[in-house]
């Protein structure tokens, strides 16, 4: 390290490529730094729900308790606050950096702006605080990949190792927010970086090691999926998980098509953000009033899938409406993600192959969790086109190593297939379409 690192003198630009041990410990920082962003967030979210109900587990049950009129305005409110504040704060703002942490890693310059990024977290609040069919995961990334941005752009970093600081805070964010250390890490490789050398996977998992700490340590936080014992009945049953994987690999370009449309909607018959986003959640609410479980990201619903028995019938129900209700979400411009759903859809279709499969063969005692378990790892393989972080992901909440051969077979094939149906991943298409706005003004 040179005298003047030592002493604290930073020059106006410098590599950290060029002092790896730095690295490392900027990236142990970001950990610190984004994993108490992602849990000031998930806080706040907290704070909003028990303002409903301060005994309530969540926004399923916050919603069955409500009357019917409250499931079907509450929604069309929060989303009307959550445009509002989106419109006038974004125009109030002036634009800098990039619009999320993965266009500022692969097509920016890791600049992500501080004052943008908390007007849309604070809108992504009102959105899911009032029952938005998304992930609120998405958000606590954004925050913590900011504070990435912000160390870097305060050490007055060049491009590369701020875009690189960027990408440890949001390995930290997502680590925080599925206590999932090792997929946290190899999502931001798959999606963003592109290469597993050591320049980078490094500090990726000192921040993600950090952030994991802190999240089990600190606020005794664990695993948002109570997964089941998995057990495999014979070797031959594999190929049953495989046919798993044709089925998520078919039905993920699927759901991304309606995904697509309802996006589409939206722009051709804007009504301006305020009244897309209110119509958006409008139409959650009115979903809800037949089907509460529709409500927030769908945490409670794929525990209770796991650990109870569902009719095919009411699965199919809840799979239909949950897509359809985020689709209103995210179509309307609501901020949020759509990997925890995506998760949930998963789990859904597992569960009713499950069904089948017990029905129509001899396998009579098979135990459908464990579909169900494949089943979000193989449709999330088929949305993000990254096999390896869902095959690493279900491991780590099941920590069983009977569900990887299954696992690894099913997320292969339901990847492949979507692939080869739309070649461009859900994130890869969304930063296509950013480059394409930049280019053209």
């Amino acid at each position: 390290m040179s005298k003047s690192l030592l002493h604290f003198n930073l020059p106006m630009r410098f590599r950290l490529h060029d002092n790896y041990v730095l690295l490392l410990l900027l990236a142990a920082l970001i950990g610190v730094g984004g994993g108490f962003a992602a849990l000031l967030f998930r806080s706040a979210f907290i704070f909003i729900e028990h303002q409903f109900d301060r005994n309530a587990g969540g926004m399923v049950a916050i919603a069955k308790e409500l009357p019917w009129w409250g499931r079907l305005l509450i929604p069309m409110i929060g989303g009307a606050l959550a445009g509002a504040l989106l419109k006038f704060g974004l125009d109030w703002v002036p634009r800098r950096g990039a619009d999320d942490y993965l266009e500022a890693i692969t097509i920016g310059d890791g600049v992500i702006s501080f004052r943008q990024t908390m007007i849309k977290t604070i809108s992504s609040l009102f959105s899911i605080g009032s029952g938005a069919s998304i992930g609120r995961e998405g958000p606590m990334v954004q925050l913590a990949a900011m504070v990435g941005s912000s160390l870097g752009r305060f050490l007055k970093l060049k491009r590369d190792d701020l875009r690189l600081l960027v990408a440890c805070g949001a390995t930290a964010g997502i680590t925080s927010a599925y206590n999932a250390p090792i997929a946290g890490s190899i999502f931001v490789v798959e999606i963003a970086m592109g290469t597993l050398s050591k320049a980078v996977l490094g500090p990726l998992i000192v921040a993600s090691v950090i952030a994991n700490i802190l999240t089990r340590w600190f606020f005794g936080l664990t695993a948002v999926y109570k997964m089941p014992t998995f057990n495999l009945i014979a070797g031959w049953e594999v190929f049953a998980y495989a046919g798993l994987g044709i089925v998520c690999g078919f039905a993920a370009p699927l759901f991304r098509w309606i995904l697509d449309i309802s996006r589409a909607a939206f722009i051709r018959y804007s009504g301006g953000l305020v009244v897309n986003m209110a119509l958006g959640g409008l139409g959650v609410g009115f979903i809800s009033v037949w089907e509460p479980n529709v409500w927030g990201n769908g945490y409670s619903v794929v525990n209770s899938i796991l650990h109870t028995s569902w009719t095919w019938q009411a699965l199919l129900i809840i799979l239909v409406l949950k897509v359809l209700a985020t689709a209103l979400c995210s179509g309307s411009g609501a901020v949020g993600g759509v990997f925890t759903p995506t998760l949930f859809v998963g789990a859904a279709i597992g569960a009713l192959y499950g069904h089948i499969l017990v029905d129509i063969s001899p396998l009579s005692d098979t135990n459908i969790s464990g579909y169900i378990m494949v089943g979000m790892g193989a449709f999330l393989a088929s949305i993000t086109y990254a096999p390896l972080m869902c095959i690493l992901m279900i491991f780590e909440m099941t920590l069983s190593y009977e569900v990887i051969l299954p696992l690894m077979l099913a997320c292969v094939i339901g990847h492949t297939i979507a692939q080869q149906i739309r070649p461009n991943s859900i994130y890869t298409q969304r930063n296509e379409v950013r480059r394409d706005k930049i280019l053209t003004g």
